[in-house]
């Protein structure tokens, strides 16, 4: 039995990070960095801030359930950050963010391919600077190569490395057509490996004292994220295709028609076929030739199928579930993502976080009207030192006098370089 205590710090609660990216692949990291202890301080343009807090619809509701002008998509990537606002372009705005890279152990940006070195702000400025300091560079296509001053985004990324010519129905089918996946996965899976590097990085960090650039590109991502799929095109030279929600290895293995609607079926080994048949009161089909093996099963997928869409439909969804949940056979329901929310299960992993607002005299956007925020809680479950929720994601220059006073500017500095447009 593990004795250790449960620290209330968080595990990386002894590192600050300075964020300087925007919208979702760079603050995604950052918040998975914060969420496990880390003092996050994100800077933002004054008077707009990252572009995600005007990408609305949906936006923030008030007491009332009236929307307010406040984008949700800004709450799911930022939440236990600081906020401070600074302008990068005026001289005084480059000089306090080289005084929070002196301050800071990691810092994480995501503009164009030299798009900080006009500002001082790049890595050779800032590691000349602080030689520890391990700076994360998330980019469309990464720092070298033909296509690196280009601009990238997730579509584009999804469309350009295959992702979208495999997923979606075929051509042939009704509805059929490339598609992209329904959140910007290769801006997210990004953010995680971007912040894998960066612990890597810290860990090297240990034992050279010194930090390095980190170079995160969208297509690496995106090609990476091809796994089997990738991996089969390289090793037979056969292009993947698209086959809706069936696997190209794994039969049956997708969504079947049931009497009251539609449910998955998962069946990933033998073992598991055969307990279905004889749950379906088929048993013969596992004994069948055609079918008594996975590559059997997927070679001949045309003729089981359809004998399974027919079964299917003898039984709702939630009998075909009761039926198979005792067998260990893989088997659910489709939920559209308020069912997700319901499920027990998730209610039970307590994956729905209430952060309270609290006015702030400061801050550049109104929260008045807003009184909860509702987040996703971080699915990393250390045991001794799990994710610790601090801060609601703040306002547009929610912390920026707190901020800027531990730089040790009074009250004054501070006023004047707000009326100078540079906070």
């Amino acid at each position: 039995m593990d004795t250790k205590p449960i620290s209330a710090a968080g595990a990386l609660a002894h590192l600050k990070v300075l964020d300087l990216s925007r919208v979702l692949a760079g603050p995604w990291c950052t918040q998975m960095l914060a969420d496990l202890g880390a003092d996050v301080i994100k800077v933002e343009r004054p008077g707009f801030g990252d572009d995600t807090r005007h990408w609305g619809p949906p936006f923030l509701q008030d007491a009332k359930g009236n929307d307010t002008d406040q984008a949700t998509y800004f709450t799911a990537c930022n939440r236990n950050k600081r906020s401070i606002t600074l302008d990068m372009a005026k001289p005084d705005g480059q000089t306090l963010i080289r005084q929070l890279a002196l301050q800071s152990d990691i810092l994480v940006e995501n503009f164009k391919v030299s798009g900080l070195k006009q500002y001082g702000l790049d890595y050779a400025s800032l590691q000349a600077l602080n030689p520890r300091l391990i700076y994360c560079s998330v980019t469309g296509f990464g720092q070298d190569g033909p296509y690196a001053e280009r601009a990238g985004y997730d579509l584009m990324m999804q469309a350009m490395t295959g992702l979208m010519s495999i997923t979606g129905r075929a051509d042939e089918v009704p509805g059929g057509g490339a598609q992209r996946v329904g959140v910007a996965v290769i801006d997210l899976f990004t953010g995680v490996y971007a912040c894998s590097a960066i612990l890597a990085a810290l860990e090297v960090r240990h034992r050279s004292g010194v930090g390095q650039h980190i170079d995160m590109a969208l297509l690496d991502v995106g090609m990476a994220m091809l796994a089997n799929q990738g991996g089969g095109f390289l090793n037979t030279g056969k292009v993947p295709q698209r086959q809706g929600n069936s696997h190209p290895s794994l039969a049956p293995y997708q969504d079947f028609q049931t009497l009251d609607g539609a449910m998955l079926l998962a069946i990933g080994n033998d073992g598991q076929f055969a307990r279905f048949c004889q749950a379906g009161g088929h048993p013969e089909w596992a004994a069948d030739a055609r079918f008594a093996s996975n590559t059997l099963r997927v070679k001949n997928r045309e003729v089981l199928i359809p004998l399974l869409q027919v079964l299917t439909q003898t039984r709702t969804t939630a009998q075909w579930i009761a039926l198979l949940e005792d067998k260990a056979v893989p088997c659910g329901a489709i939920n559209d993502i308020g069912q997700a929310f319901a499920d027990v299960q998730v209610q039970a992993r307590g994956l729905v976080l209430n952060q309270p607002l609290a006015p702030v005299d400061n801050a550049q956007t109104a929260t008045e009207s807003i009184a909860t925020i509702r987040t996703v809680a971080s699915p990393l479950r250390l045991m001794a030192t799990p994710p610790v929720l601090r801060r609601a994601p703040p306002t547009l220059g929610q912390h920026s006098d707190e901020v800027l006073a531990e730089l040790g500017l009074d009250t004054a500095q501070v006023a004047a370089l707000r009326q100078a447009g540079v906070v």
